[in-house]
């Protein structure tokens, strides 16, 4: 997909993939989180390296992997490594993850991560999101250097193989080449306003086919 001259967020981008690519700038948001403040990545420079990843309140994909991706978030959260997770499916599509029952799932989990609410959609669509958990690391310039899964097997972790995420962050906070830049987000996929909850975009694809 081609998307030229159309305005996501009041920025102005030309994309070749649905899917934000490694090299890609990261888009600019502004978002309200379950703390009750409203962040932007300018809220994130602390951070020297950011994971946005999108997730949500019921999808068991993030539950079986939500205490992986704590590990991860703890483990380089020294290293500069900040997390911010956004959950963009609609409420009217699935009730269960509306903005009061995030609230409810950071104040029963108190996840080290802010959770913010793309209640437009338009993050997911800025960014590509195809499933829930789908994750986007970012480097110091805020370049997406990432995009995929956390685990192999985010459903049931005892059965993961590879933590792709983990290895990401290693290589880039020890300045590594980073050796896989794309892989298939696992997941149930972002539910849209409007749409049964198995639709997704016509135009979006598996990163790698």
């Amino acid at each position: 997909m081609i998307i030229e001259n159309e305005t996501v967020l009041n920025v102005n981008i030309k994309k070749m993939a649905f899917t934000l690519q490694p090299g890609e700038k990261a888009i600019d948001f502004t978002l309200p989180a379950t703390d009750g403040n409203e962040y932007s990545l300018s809220d994130f420079e602390k951070f020297k390296y950011l994971v946005l990843f999108f997730t949500c309140n019921h999808c068991p994909y993030v539950i079986g992997s939500d205490e992986v991706t704590r590990v991860t978030a703890e483990k380089f959260a020294g290293k500069g490594v900040g997390f911010a997770g956004i959950n963009s499916n609609s409420e009217k599509t699935y009730p269960e993850d509306s903005f009061p029952n995030m609230v409810k799932r950071m104040e029963r989990n108190k996840f080290p991560w802010v959770y913010l609410y793309d209640e437009s959609q338009a993050m997911a669509k800025a960014y590509g999101a195809l499933r829930t958990p789908h994750f986007y690391v970012l480097d110091e310039k805020r370049v997406l250097v990432y995009t995929g899964r956390g685990v192999d097997n985010p459903r049931d972790t005892s059965r993961m193989t590879e933590n792709n995420l983990d290895k990401v962050l290693n290589e880039l906070t020890s300045g590594e080449k980073i050796s896989v830049r794309l892989t298939n987000p696992i997941g149930c996929n972002i539910k849209w306003e409007g749409k049964d909850p198995h639709w997704m975009p016509p135009d979006a694809c598996d990163l790698i086919l």
